[in-house]
């Protein structure tokens, strides 16, 4: 189990990307919102999205749930 959480700051697309605890691109304190420790992806990115429609998995941490 991994600690997710999403950025509050939404991309250039629109996307708030989810990331897990250890990601190069985890956003800075500010910018982020905890999600919850899940074993995948897939779960922390449908919580994103409870506040976030537009919710993303992050490229390099999250590529299983990322979506272009």
């Amino acid at each position: 189990m991994k600690k997710y959480y999403v950025n509050k700051k939404a991309q250039s697309n629109g996307d708030h990307e989810v990331h897990h605890e250890n990601c190069t691109f985890l956003p800075s304190l500010e910018n982020r919102k905890y999600l919850g420790l899940f074993s995948s992806c897939d779960d922390a990115v449908k919580e994103a999205k409870k506040d976030y429609s537009k919710a993303n998995g992050c490229y390099y941490c999250s590529t299983s749930c990322h979506t272009s």
